[in-house]
């Protein structure tokens, strides 16, 4: 298994997802989908319950993910199912819809039939997008509003939560939340606390174990392994009180997962009376965009750690997810993408082609069919605390770190974007990151007709070289129309120059796509060279720093290329 980890791309034959690979790499494929299978239950469940859908709504998307992705989608080692990143926007939906969080069942039940109609026509959507090659544009968004979204959605999930692993339930806004942390601790029911805390302790210490044999196991899954007896000695199955330091606690059967033994039964049919309300349009939009934002994200993610280096037709993927969504929403599933940290441990675990993928969705439809009752011995606080870590590990201080090394302007519009996620909503906070980006660009030297239009020059430098010149500005607006340019010079040319002599501001977003183009160029041994930008001040000392012209050049530029 670590010769096929570290293995390049050009040792051996590469792995293919069609029959005769399917029948090639069964071994390997196989025993993947089994380990993925072991993280992905806990998962699902949680994430179905953080949601507001009944917990066996994870099992449904990812089962049908797992088709999808084996039959549909040539994304050879992603793994298609819910994720963290969708809960925001989920409980949101249903939340709008009328939902209470157990207080009204029946407007809960009709919430949730609500939202699956808001998934069956976001699902619409992104076949669309895949149909009409719309992949592409989630190289638009700039790369540090995505990670301010992402750390801003791991902020909601801890706040969210929390509670829930104190044994308590609280509804508020996120920085409302966050600012009870310190009452829910004081006013925590002990016995769940002990197994939720337990559970966030072994998630925590798990990448610091050192025996192999525990290391093996999944880390979701030992904490099954520790929590479920401990909800056996607690006795949660059956209702009563109990005693500790002088206060009295309940628990019972309603701190624990609730599953219908019967997945037929538990499946549920949209109600598309909502789709054309205001809240349904404002979901749609949401589930569709930032769903499909993610899955291309997490897609292209995947491939910087297959061995094989291979890529995945982006659209074709898109499309696949869109159909899978459709699909999951009539029966009563969530929103799914490619998840990016079910989908490292299944190139971890060995995995070669996508049927994998598909492993992994069967193994979760045959424990659901025939161990149904045990799924209703998992406390909710250790399905809670796995979403705390999550939502840790989006918003870890490492990650606001990170994006204060590649420059100070890029903080501001890493952090513009969370606190709009975070006290007005998703849609909002995107937009007020890209605005302020926008802002930063004007400061630093850009010119607003910069912004709607690539101005640039082309013309040949030597023999198999072209070059392209830009002039003003190369930022994030105008990226697709470089990439654009670039790849058509590409298709004639072995060689391209691009010339950035001119410009007086390239972006941060422009520096690491580019950076990212001469990786893949170079597997096809074309040579993307950038030069021009010896006049220009790195606002970092980040490899992809944003460039700005410190004087105006009075001779001709050089050519030497960027340092790598």
């Amino acid at each position: 298994m670590d010769q096929i980890q570290t293995a390049p791309a050009s040792s051996g034959p590469i792995p293919v997802g069609n029959i005769e690979g399917m029948k090639q790499h069964l071994r390997f494929d196989l025993l993947s989908g089994f380990l993925v299978f072991l993280i992905a239950l806990p998962l699902c469940l949680g994430i179905s319950l953080a949601c507001g859908y009944p917990a066996i709504a994870g099992i449904f998307t990812a089962i049908i993910g797992g088709i999808v992705g084996a039959t549909m989608s040539n994304s050879e080692l992603t793994i298609k199912g819910p994720a963290a990143g969708l809960i925001v926007i989920a409980i949101g939906c249903v939340t709008e819809f009328g939902f209470t969080g157990g207080t009204n069942p029946d407007a809960d039940y009709q919430a949730y039939r609500l939202a699956l109609g808001v998934g069956v026509a976001a699902g619409i959507v992104q076949i669309l997008f895949g149909v009409l090659r719309a992949g592409i544009l989630a190289e638009l968004v700039p790369t540090s509003v995505i990670h301010g979204m992402l750390a801003a959605i791991g902020i909601i999930i801890i706040a969210k939560q929390f509670p829930i692993m104190m044994g308590l339930s609280a509804k508020g806004e996120p920085l409302e939340l966050l600012m009870e942390i310190p009452t829910f601790i004081a006013e925590l029911n002990p016995e769940i606390a002990f197994i939720g805390v337990l559970s966030l302790a072994v998630l925590a210490a798990y990448p610091f174990i050192k025996l192999k044999a525990l290391k093996a196991i999944p880390a979701p899954l030992i904490v099954l392994m520790i929590a479920i007896p401990l909800e056996f000695y607690f006795d949660f199955d059956h209702p009563h009180a109990y005693t500790f330091n002088h206060h009295e606690y309940q628990v019972g059967p309603n701190y624990l997962v609730n599953v219908p033994l019967s997945m037929i039964s538990a499946m549920a049919f949209p109600d598309f009376s909502g789709v054309f309300t205001g809240i349904g349009i404002k979901y749609v939009i949401l589930f569709a965009l930032i769903g499909s934002l993610e899955c291309l994200l997490s897609a292209k993610a995947v491939e910087t750690f297959d061995p094989w280096k291979r890529k995945a037709n982006l659209d074709r993927d898109l499309t696949a997810v869109g159909i899978g969504n459709t699909a999951a929403a009539c029966i009563g599933g969530l929103p799914m993408i490619s998840e990016i940290v079910r989908s490292k441990a299944n190139v971890d675990n060995g995995a070669r082609t996508r049927f994998a993928n598909l492993y992994h969705g069967m193994f979760l439809l045959l424990f659901v069919a025939l161990l149904p009752g045990l799924l209703n011995e998992i406390p909710l606080a250790a399905l809670a605390a796995m979403l705390v870590f999550t939502g840790f590990r989006l918003a870890a201080p490492a990650e606001f770190m990170h994006v204060y090394h590649v420059g100070k302007e890029q903080l501001l519009i890493f952090l513009s974007t969370v606190v709009g996620v975070l006290a007005i909503d998703l849609l909002v906070g995107i937009a007020i990151g890209i605005l302020v980006n926008i802002l930063v660009h004007l400061v630093n030297g850009a010119t607003l007709a910069s912004l709607f239009r690539l101005h640039h020059e082309e013309e040949p430098a030597q023999e198999g070289t072209m070059r392209l010149s830009v002039k003003h500005a190369a930022i994030f607006p105008t990226w697709l129309t470089l990439r654009k340019k670039l790849h058509e010079h590409f298709e004639k040319h072995p060689n391209v120059d691009l010339d950035l002599s001119q410009t007086h501001l390239v972006d941060h977003t422009v520096m690491s796509r580019l950076q990212e183009m001469q990786t893949d160029l170079a597997a096809k041994n074309q040579t993307l060279t950038i030069s021009g930008l010896e006049d220009h001040q790195p606002l970092s000392h980040h490899k992809a720093a944003a460039r700005k012209r410190k004087r105006v050049r009075s001779g001709p530029p050089n050519g030497s290329n960027v340092p790598q």
